[in-house]
């Protein structure tokens, strides 16, 4: 009997002949196409072939996305695109690749990526998150949809001094979200609500996907910093605007107005946090420090604020936040460092100046360069996440931005915004899988939740897009640009 109930069981979990058929071709046809392309490049290594130098730039990218497609991280298909291409069809030493392998990330703006990690780490963990939403809605609940409407100005706020989308999605949708369901909203509308609003994570002051462009274009990361403050701000009264009018509409539940007394006690509970911001633009701004020295000031403090005035970490757990935010920027530097070999290639290739002047030989115009810019982003938001993204995308696109007299500040914060997109929608937004871990919601139904916020996000991005001002001018104001 137990023999045949085993039979029974592995009967059952065998795939249909014509499933399994299927998924077996589709297997050898992944598997097939890297293969064919890594034997087309070493026909051409050993003379069989000759391939001329434009073909020569499509197979790179050809490789590339061969090579993902396998489901291969996207780290590893790097390298080993710059491998293989380096190997075969160029006269590159070996001993250039290892060098550019270290001094492409010996830059000392690079240290500001793990110290905004552990920034982030500490102020999710630290009580700063509780104490933002709990003065957000002293400000903004008793209005229609006031605890929706405190989710997202609490985003902002977060966001002001976390420099991650997925970290403001945990920290503020992890303590919002189940008191929206107490108070009678549907889950959906409170899980669209701090999906859309955690990607103000990456536009408002500091930010890792900016730290990442200005490495991969040499602009100032503290100017990039103050840029997305006005489109952070504008962006958040969208989104409340969006959010008030669904929930007036829907008749959604409102708080009990608070007395200037409670909001005030609020606000000296949450201005700890908010003092970061203060420490960041002042510094920057005034010359005392660096945005790199400014990162690791933000991971100081946000040590102190969480474990000695908020006393919301523990020692004991301090190792294991140190060790979360360590695995973290180890697997984000290995990115960097592989895209880092990946733009040596593409240089070498003189592939970005060779699209340059395709592009200005189209007369695409600025108007007309920025919406294939936004067209080539957003379709690459469905398959990777945003640093990868940029760290491919930025050295490319970059050169025609100068020539057609873009500017970088400017140019920046639009591919920042177009990310912002790519976090909200399926199949690799990082905000959607995280939200609907914490809302136990499936990502199709997540999706749909997420479309009036997700909507509202792409008209931001034509205003960020045509309306340079909206970015720049408080840079300028401030003598960063």
């Amino acid at each position: 009997m137990a023999h045949a109930s085993a039979f029974a069981i592995d009967e059952k979990a065998e795939l249909p002949p014509a499933q399994a058929q299927g998924s077996g071709i589709a297997a050898y046809f992944f598997i097939g196409i890297p293969v064919l392309l890594v034997a087309l490049c070493l026909a051409a290594k050993f003379g069989y072939v000759t391939i001329s130098p434009s073909p020569r730039a499509g197979l790179i990218f050809a490789l590339l996305i061969a090579l993902m497609l396998t489901g291969m991280p996207i780290s590893i298909a790097l390298g080993l695109t710059v491998l293989i291409f380096v190997f075969t069809l160029t006269e590159v030493p070996i001993h250039a690749v290892a060098l550019k392998l270290f001094t492409g990330i010996e830059r000392f703006e690079i240290m500001a990526v793990p110290f905004f990690i552990l920034a982030g780490s500490f102020l999710t963990h630290g009580g700063v998150a509780r104490r933002m939403i709990d003065f957000a809605t002293s400000v903004v609940g008793h209005w229609h949809g006031g605890l929706a409407l405190a989710g997202i100005v609490a985003c902002a706020m977060f966001a002001l001094v976390c420099g991650s989308s997925v970290a403001t999605v945990v920290a503020i949708g992890s303590i919002v979200l189940p008191e929206m369901v107490r108070h009678g909203y549907p889950m959906r509308f409170g899980a669209g609500v701090i999906t859309v609003a955690g990607s103000l994570g990456i536009l408002m002051l500091p930010s890792i996907p900016k730290v990442i462009y200005a490495i991969s274009t040499n602009t100032s990361v503290g100017a990039l910093f103050v840029a997305g403050l006005l489109p952070g701000i504008l962006l958040t009264v969208m989104l409340c605007s969006v959010t008030w009018y669904l929930a007036r509409k829907r008749d959604y539940p409102r708080m009990q107005k608070a007395t200037w007394g409670q909001s005030w006690r609020a606000f000296r509970q949450s201005v700890w946090g908010l003092m970061l911001v203060v420490i960041i633009i002042g510094g920057i701004y005034s010359g005392v420090f660096t945005a790199t020295e400014a990162a690791a000031m933000a991971a100081v403090y946000s040590f102190f604020v969480s474990v000695f005035v908020y006393k919301a970490l523990k020692f004991d757990y301090v190792p294991r936040v140190l060790l979360q935010a360590a695995n973290l920027s180890a697997m984000l530097l290995y990115i960097i460092t592989n895209a880092v070999l990946f733009s040596f290639v593409l240089t070498n290739e003189n592939i970005p100046y060779a699209l340059a002047d395709w592009i200005l030989a189209q007369n695409f115009g600025p108007i007309g360069f920025l919406l294939l810019v936004n067209a080539l982003l957003l379709v690459a938001g469905n398959f990777m996440e945003p640093s990868s993204i940029i760290l491919i995308m930025a050295p490319i696109l970059y050169p025609a931005a100068r020539r057609l007299n873009i500017d970088p500040v400017h140019f920046g914060i639009v591919i920042d915004v177009n990310m912002e997109v790519g976090l909200c929608h399926p199949p690799v937004g990082l905000n959607l899988y995280v939200a609907s871990t914490i809302a136990r919601m499936g990502i199709t139904e997540l999706t749909v939740a997420v479309l009036p916020w997700l909507v509202t996000m792409v008209l931001f991005l034509v205003l960020v897009t045509y309306w340079p001002e909206l970015t720049l001018w408080l840079p300028r104001v401030l003598g960063m640009i």
